[in-house]
């Protein structure tokens, strides 16, 4: 497989408008930023794994909980700023941000210290409008926000 890949599950609701749950990732990287520091429930997978698959066992590793059952819509791939190919679905549910059992991963911090840390995977989870959500996820995933949005305008 050329490069990494990656898949994930964008799950949504529709109140008065569509607001989409997106994950604010953990660890140090990210700790002082918002804008640009939210994505989706994702993960890698490799060549034996099937990429929906992958995108249900990550939601439950990066969220703790199970995924929302639901009529799964395909959004496709899309690049990340790294190279990294994400393919995600879109699922309609009502996931409780407070249920939200993240995850965790290790890494040496501070870098060069020799000392590993352990991190959640996502440090908090929350509901956005799909105008608020653009401006927070990753750049690289904002296609999906957008498709999903043309999904509901079809």
């Amino acid at each position: 497989m050329a490069g990494k890949r990656s898949a994930g599950l964008l799950v949504y609701r529709r109140h008065a408008g569509t607001e989409v749950l997106l994950g604010h990732m953990g660890g140090p990287f990210w700790a002082r930023r918002d804008a640009g520091a939210w994505s989706i429930p994702k993960g890698e997978y490799d060549d034996v794994e099937e990429p929906r698959a992958a995108a249900f066992r990550e939601f439950r590793e990066e969220l703790g909980i199970d995924p929302p059952d639901g009529e799964l819509i395909a959004l496709g791939d899309v690049r990340q700023s790294g190279g990294k190919v994400v393919t995600a679905w879109a699922v309609e549910g009502d996931v409780d941000p407070d249920a939200v059992q993240p995850g965790t991963f290790e890494m040496e911090w501070p870098r060069g210290s020799g000392s590993m840390r352990e991190f959640p995977e996502v440090d908090r989870v929350a509901w956005f409008g799909l105008d608020e959500a653009t401006d927070k996820i990753l750049a690289g995933q904002r296609e999906l926000l957008q498709r999903l949005r043309d999904q509901f305008e079809a």
